[in-house]
């Protein structure tokens, strides 16, 4: 997939957990693991804003575009139950 989610590297910046962030923004750590390594089909803008308030960043900071050109086969494919929206319970 040509978008490519760069929270860890927000998390290693702000020296937070993955623990942490999905209680601070209100998803389980499961589904920001899902969102963190780029297996969602999608994400909520209500969960992208509460990601950006508690990294205090732009979604740009975490979400980037790279051709499927030079993603070559290392990211082809996707796991089982890859089809996930990611947002906080209720939306």
């Amino acid at each position: 997939m040509p978008i490519v989610v760069d929270i860890d590297v927000m998390l290693a910046r702000r020296k937070m957990s993955v623990g942490e962030l999905a209680d601070r923004v209100g998803i389980t750590p499961a589904n920001l693991a899902v969102l963190k390594n780029g297996r969602a089909k999608a994400v909520r803008f209500s969960t992208l804003a509460a990601l950006c308030e508690v990294l205090t960043c732009q979604p740009g900071d975490l979400l980037r575009w790279e051709s499927e050109d030079a993603e070559g086969v290392v990211g082809a494919g996707g796991a089982a139950g890859a089809d996930e929206t990611v947002g906080a319970p209720g939306e």
